[in-house]
């Protein structure tokens, strides 16, 4: 997977004049973004849960993947979910950019595929927004509010609730 990196010291070779892993011409410049992205992507994959499954359209651009969600249990046991994640150039001083690509009826995500995460934002009130120090592993913790009605519906009726998701995952998430 780290064929981001092969490209790097093959392309630092050809600009160059010099071969791969030789000393460096400083008139070119890998972005901080795709050094950290290099590291980060295989500590990514080595961490994700079973249910989750990242995929890379372009193997050279590692700053843009989706990500599959196929939970094992709970409300949305029965479906995949898509993820998109973009990480801007300022990676890490701002964070990733995700959407989700399903259809979901979820607290935390709209029905247009906004997400709700503290963490997504550059600037939280309680102080768990995104920081330089995060890396992409800490998107894997999805526990924060935004659809209001799927919110008050999972509060007023479980049940009910349960038979919407449901709803959703046959016409949407399969």
């Amino acid at each position: 997977m780290l064929t981001l990196a092969s490209k790097l010291k093959r392309d630092e070779g050809v600009k160059t004049g010099r071969p791969p892993g030789g000393p460096s011409d400083s008139s070119h410049r890998v972005s901080i973004r795709d050094r950290l992205l290099i590291k980060e992507v295989a500590e990514l994959e080595a961490n994700l849960p079973s249910t989750c499954k990242a995929s890379f359209p372009d193997e050279n651009k590692l700053h843009h993947f989706q990500l599959a969600v196929s939970p094992d249990e709970g409300y949305y046991q029965s479906g995949t979910f898509h993820f998109e994640i973009d990480v801007p150039e300022a990676y890490n001083m701002v964070p990733p950019k995700v959407k989700c690509q399903t259809r979901i009826w979820h607290p935390n995500i709209a029905e247009t595929g906004e997400i709700c995460l503290s963490l997504l934002r550059e600037h939280s009130i309680d102080g768990t927004g995104w920081a330089p120090t995060r890396t992409l592993k800490d998107l894997l913790n999805f526990d924060d509010p935004l659809n209001i009605d799927a919110a008050e519906h999972h509060l007023r009726d479980k049940e009910d609730f349960r038979n919407k998701v449901q709803d959703y995952i046959k016409h949407y998430a399969r």
